[in-house]
């Protein structure tokens, strides 16, 4: 008798995921006849009785908001890299009982910056870069970027209060922050390597704005290498996607950074190598009339 294999995204809400789409397409492609993942509903504060519910037949868990800091907390061993950005997105359970945490979003910024770097023909190493926002994508967001070369990046924050999350753990990273006014980030933007858009949908549709002004009075553009990583992927175009790319600069989309972390997760609950191009037409099938483009 097989015995199935789960795994599942936690979060709540959690019924628009695309991680299911993404996980069982690479179960398939691999042949994993006797896997299954899916979606689970966990509110806020009941991670510990899900996870003392879990049998053997569990390869692991996906965790979206509310739970990333959570699970830190839920976990008998954290890898280096979660403590650091102070978020776990991955939890494996181990032989013995023991819960590892684990985080695979720097991963999937990380690869979606150097793809669409080499897409343009530049190098993956990085002299500048800024952030759009302080939220926990931000933290991931900077690791990526200091594993990238940039260590000292500009973010730009609505508000300095909500940033100490943020620099906190960009002290625990070494990475030498400057803060900046979110209204201001036209000013800045200009002039990086790359750019990494974590604020919520919408928000930075001034900095859009601004910034299409600023394109036009200089009657300049951008260069085919310098990179906008918008993690926001529905509605797609954003309007700063869509102004960075009519400027000339090269767009990673939000979706691309989803596949990377989801195939980083792939290979650790299983030992095998991710099938990327399976997951990446997965989900631009799931996102239908949304289908983006960027590789």
């Amino acid at each position: 008798m097989t015995t199935t294999r789960r795994a599942a995204v936690v979060g709540d809400p959690v019924g628009h995921s695309l991680s299911p789409a993404l996980h069982n397409a690479a179960y398939a492609a691999l042949g994993l006849t006797g896997h299954e993942y899916e979606a689970v509903r966990v509110a806020d504060g009941e991670l510990e009785p899900f996870l003392r519910g879990m049998g053997p037949e569990w390869l692991g868990l996906s965790v979206t908001m509310p739970h990333k800091k959570a699970a830190l907390a839920a976990a008998d061993v954290v890898e280096p890299l979660a403590a650091t950005v102070g978020a776990a997105n991955t939890l494996l359970p181990q032989p013995g009982g023991l819960l590892v945490a684990a985080n695979t979003d720097v991963y999937g910024v990380a690869e979606a910056i150097r793809g669409t770097r080499r897409a343009a023909g530049a190098s993956e190493r990085l002299s500048s870069a800024v952030v759009l926002g302080a939220g926990g994508t931000a933290a991931a967001a900077l690791a990526a970027l200091a594993e990238l070369g940039a260590t000292a990046p500009t973010v730009c924050v609505r508000s300095s209060a909500r940033a100490a999350d943020l620099m906190q753990a960009a002290h625990r990273m070494g990475v030498d922050v400057t803060l900046r006014r979110f209204d201001h980030a036209s000013r800045f933007v200009l002039d990086a390597d790359v750019v990494v858009q974590t604020a919520v949908a919408g928000a930075a549709d001034a900095v859009a704005a601004e910034l299409a002004q600023v394109l036009a009075d200089s009657r300049g553009g951008l260069r085919p290498d310098q990179v906008l990583l918008d993690a926001i992927y529905d509605p797609w175009p954003t309007e700063l996607a869509r102004v960075w790319a009519d400027g000339g600069g090269s767009v990673a989309p939000g979706w691309l950074m989803l596949l990377h972390q989801a195939a980083e997760q792939v290979r650790l609950m299983t030992g095998l190598v991710a099938p990327v191009e399976a997951m990446r037409d997965a989900l631009v099938r799931a996102l239908g009339p949304h289908e983006p483009a960027g590789r």
